[in-house]
């Protein structure tokens, strides 16, 4: 594979979000894992990972439990220059949380042709009639996340 220099800077956060995904994975919830990186883009301020099963919240994405516990440890709810690294595309709910949030980007792995609102079915993230609208950059070790997630429901 061709050297990506865009996509290569994101592939030590993604290892950390597959890590989360995983914990996921143990605790019976689809495993999507996310971390929130603060404005150096290497240090990691909060990460998260799918709970909806272990807390019954449906809330519980892995992307919002992230940037909560940021905003927790930041003191605000605004991560200007932040990103967020995510193991699947967002769905619109997260999608609305990250743009919320103010984050600088959205960094993903595999795509959710059925859900995604970062660009697949819908491009939430990017609508210019909102006030904010983070950098996408998708596609960050697809493969690594796309398995996880493919196994986790062939098992089931």
């Amino acid at each position: 594979m061709a050297p990506d220099p865009v996509r290569d800077r994101w592939r030590a956060a993604m290892r950390l979000a597959l890590e989360e995904a995983e914990q996921a994975a143990r605790g019976g919830d689809v495993p999507v894992g996310a971390v929130v990186l603060s404005p150096d883009g290497t240090t990691v301020l909060a990460a998260g990972h799918n709970e909806r099963e272990a807390t019954g919240d449906p809330t519980a994405h892995a992307e919002v439990l992230a940037l909560r516990r940021a905003a927790a440890k930041t003191g605000q709810w605004r991560l200007t220059g932040c990103t967020l690294v995510v193991t699947l595309e967002p769905c619109t709910m997260c999608a609305g949380a990250l743009v919320q949030s103010r984050v600088d980007r959205v960094v993903y792995g595999a795509r959710d042709e059925k859900a995604g609102a970062a660009g697949s079915l819908w491009d939430v993230v990017r609508d210019r009639r909102l006030n904010h609208r983070p950098e996408v950059i998708g596609d960050v070790l697809p493969d690594e996340c796309a398995r996880l997630l493919s196994d986790f429901f062939r098992a089931r």
